[in-house]
């Protein structure tokens, strides 16, 4: 390909990411990645033949998160997040500790059954209001909120459906939805696990004992006999989206598109909404991120156009000799050099990039697979290690910002440099223990 085209994709990309991270004027991120997409099909470094085949790789997984979204807006409209908030208050039962272990379980299942970014969304302002009723200090509200954002995006790792990227890197590395969170879901999970009692040695001082009484509104409301049958109400809509999770890995296991079942479990509750609570849909035009489809399609050209320049090649042919031979060396390879990247211009490109070199790599199958799950706990872990390496982050520190709670740059790395580089090597060890004990034994 000519010089001329190379420089221009490189100054290109390196731009629109410059826009997404400073965003002049709350410029919606999908913009940059719109227009970087089309500077690329006008400079050539994609053919428009190959639009096609990129609407195919994206439009799944762009459906799949829209469909959860939705899932979301529904039940926030019936205050089902509100109902989880002040069970949270009550089952802390008075300990600052307690309250920090239901945070971060909380922030967990919100990513496991919706998204990391609608975790964010969701789980952030929750807390930010419930921190604010218990008088909690601004230094001891930081333990609760810091450990939530960072346990909400790394728990995107452990099954494939909680990030956009993730589903998009599946479709281009050709494994199932099923085989990924086998594979996946113990290591990530203990990883998880490592990073919680991290923050926990990290905040232990800050972290309150003893957390004060209820406010009233929540303590009566909780204990009303209109609120034990709402309790009822809301257990039975959880078990429905356990259920539509669920139906995800059956669907995919039997060969049904995920995109496919989770379309149908968001329609279903959408029906039921209106036909029973009489609440029409016409709220989830405006709440829904329809944006989402425009920024995944576009952010795909433009590591599209990297990859027809060279790039993966280059990250071929000096990482493909080294990670032939020893499936530990192509964990942390991969897991590293995505963790690199991520760091440098965002987790989204970084996992695309390093997904497309291995497609191009000649290694057996298997450490193809356990080397694409290093390069996920990179982007969703290792990413984590500076702000500006996922956009969940960033839009969890403009939330903090806007309520006025003060957390620096600084203040933030030096969490993440005492507890995201062990949780990543830990994370990635467990990985190649696991898949040596589940394949290989």
């Amino acid at each position: 390909m000519p010089t001329s085209i190379i420089i221009l994709t490189v100054s290109t990309f390196l731009l629109m990411m410059l826009l997404m991270f400073w965003r002049p004027h709350q410029l919606n991120e999908a913009v940059p990645a719109v227009a970087g997409a089309a500077l690329m099909l006008l400079i050539g470094a994609v053919p428009m033949s190959d639009l096609g085949q990129i609407l195919q790789t994206v439009s799944g997984a762009a459906v799949t998160i829209i469909a959860t979204i939705v899932m979301a807006n529904v039940l926030e409209s019936l205050a089902f997040f509100s109902w989880i908030a002040d069970r949270l208050a009550v089952r802390a039962r008075g300990s600052g500790l307690r309250l920090f272990w239901y945070t971060n379980l909380l922030c967990f299942l919100m990513t496991l059954f919706f998204n990391n970014d609608g975790s964010i969304l969701i789980t952030t302002p929750i807390l930010l209001i419930l921190l604010k009723q218990l008088g909690l200090k601004p230094h001891q509200q930081i333990p609760y909120l810091v450990s939530g954002a960072l346990i909400a995006t790394a728990s995107s790792a452990p099954i494939g459906v909680s990030n956009i990227v993730n589903l998009i890197a599946l479709q281009v590395v050709g494994m199932d939805l099923y085989m990924q969170t086998a594979m996946m879901f113990v290591p990530a999970t203990a990883g998880l696990l490592l990073m919680v009692v991290l923050l926990l040695a990290i905040f232990k001082r800050d972290i309150p004992k003893q957390l004060r009484a209820l406010p009233p509104h929540i303590s009566l409301r909780l204990a009303s006999p209109q609120q034990q049958q709402k309790s009822r109400f809301m257990l039975k809509i959880f078990l429905f989206v356990i259920v539509v999770r669920v139906s995800l890995f059956v669907g995919s296991y039997f060969g049904i598109p995920v995109e496919v079942m989770a379309a149908g479990g968001a329609l279903v509750l959408l029906i039921w909404r209106w036909a029973y609570m009489k609440i029409p849909p016409n709220d989830l035009w405006k709440k829904t991120p329809w944006h989402i489809f425009a920024f995944a399609f576009g952010m795909y050209v433009q590591i599209y156009a990297l990859h027809n320049i060279g790039l993966t090649q280059l990250i071929i042919d000096h990482l493909q000799p080294l990670m032939s031979d020893n499936r530990l060396d192509a964990i942390l390879l991969m897991g590293g050099l995505v963790t690199a990247m991520s760091s440098l211009f965002n987790n989204h490109p970084a996992l695309m990039i390093g997904t497309l070199a291995l497609t191009g790599m000649s290694l057996d199958p298997l450490t193809r697979q356990v080397a694409y799950l290093a390069s996920v706990i990179g982007s969703d872990v290792g990413s984590l290690l500076l702000p500006i390496g996922t956009l969940a982050t960033l839009i969890w520190m403009h939330l903090l910002h806007r309520a006025k709670v003060k957390l620096s740059w600084w203040s933030y790395l030096r969490i993440t440099m005492l507890v995201i580089p062990p949780t990543l090597i830990f994370t990635m060890v467990s990985l190649y223990v696991w898949i040596e004990w589940l394949f290989v034994k």
